[in-house]
């Protein structure tokens, strides 16, 4: 396991929400365009899409958002609407476009249906549809940000009656199709690709109240925000729908709703690489008895997304100061260990074997089953294992 996995792993997922007061929202512009799609003239209506994008808009306006709202859009109202939101994003610190409604992917292509369309055929997407690429490129010229949040990849009767232009093209298929985002984008789908989301029944979609338990959240990296609605929607699902995120940032952290107070600003998001001429802490001295805080010792799990699916990290914690670790499965993860100090707050690792010249630390905080870590290169939490 590399540098990188080990801090990955460290930093999985977000920093408890409420561990701070909101600081101030940074300074710079920022626009958004939601869409709720329910009232569907040519199949059966939607009932959460336009109360989820009121209660999203509403949000992102406390946010510091200039927000422009549709409810039920037609298509030329869609499209005049991306239109005059592509404009203002330009240049703008951060620019995010929430879309809850009927979305499909047709030959490979994305598209967010109106509530007028028929799409009696595969090629009509391209007249009465929008394209997911499109708005993609709306968000594009940020300083900051561009964020597409797509609770769109519920079973989607369009493509029941569509009919194919040639019987060797692909068929449109379940939910969304994956995306590659370039730049500063990133893409969040309310269930990852090929499959599809509930819209719930009550006011709100499993998807959009977990986005709105979260999305105001103080001190909390955005990448590391949509973790915890991944697992929040999972929890509600039974896991049954897995939300997912598609694009990759720079090292730079970016906040919706503040910066954590300054003591914790050091701290990077989770796919931060080391700086290449950023010298290693140095190695701790040998661990003695007491250097480990009992809260820590124990077995310690984390579960890491990659492109092979779910994986399960573990840590072992020994009251001499050892620490062991490996991955389920094993091939998602080299085994090490080495020497680890936990007291007072704050924490340093020096691997010994399995992984070459590695050592870090920075602030510990443990909350009954959960231990927030706070290094100098990532932020994230540990979950207590039963083994």
């Amino acid at each position: 396991m590399n540098r990188r996995a080990f801090v990955s792993g460290l930093a999985v997922t977000a920093v408890l929400a409420g561990l701070a007061s909101a600081p101030a929202l940074a300074d710079g512009k920022r626009v958004a365009l939601v869409i709720g799609n329910g009232a569907y003239t040519g199949v059966p209506a939607l009932s959460n899409p336009p109360g989820d994008a009121g209660d999203v808009a509403a949000a992102l306006k406390r946010l510091g958002f200039t927000v422009t709202l549709i409810t039920n859009g037609r298509f030329d109202e869609m499209r005049r609407g991306l239109i005059a939101f592509g404009r203002a994003a330009a240049g703008a610190d951060m620019a995010a476009v929430y879309f809850a409604g009927h979305g499909m992917e047709i030959n490979g292509d994305n598209w967010l249906i109106p509530v007028d369309a028929e799409l009696k055929r595969d090629t009509d997407a391209a007249n009465e549809a929008i394209s997911l690429q499109s708005v993609m490129l709306q968000v594009a010229n940020t300083t900051s940000l561009g964020l597409v949040i797509l609770d769109a990849c519920r079973n989607n009767p369009f493509a029941a009656k569509m009919s194919r232009s040639l019987a060797t093209r692909a068929a449109a298929g379940s939910g969304l199709g994956r995306i590659e985002p370039v730049g500063n984008v990133l893409v969040a789908y309310a269930a990852r690709d090929g499959t599809t989301a509930l819209d719930g029944d009550g006011r709100n979609s499993p998807f959009a109240a977990a986005l709105l338990r979260n999305i105001e959240a103080p001190g909390v990296e955005v990448t590391f925000m949509f973790r915890n609605v991944r697992d929040d929607v999972m929890e509600a699902t039974r896991n049954e729908q897995q939300p997912f995120v598609y694009g990759s940032l720079s090292r730079k952290a970016i906040y919706l709703a503040g910066a954590p107070p300054a003591e914790s600003t050091a701290a990077k998001q989770a796919n931060a690489a080391p700086a290449a001429a950023a010298p290693a802490l140095s190695a701790p001295t040998a661990t003695s008895a007491g250097a480990i805080d009992p809260a820590l010792v124990g077995t310690w799990e984390i579960m890491v997304a990659s492109g092979r699916g779910q994986s399960r990290w573990i840590w072992q914690i020994m009251a001499d100061g050892a620490y062991k670790f490996h991955a389920e499965p094993a091939r998602s993860a080299r085994p090490h260990e080495g020497t680890v100090s936990f007291a007072n707050g704050r924490w340093t690792l020096h691997a010994l074997r399995g992984l070459k010249n590695y050592s870090d630390g920075g602030s510990y905080e443990v909350r009954d089953t959960t231990a927030v870590i706070t290094g100098k290169l990532g932020t994230g939490y540990w979950k207590r294992s039963g083994g």
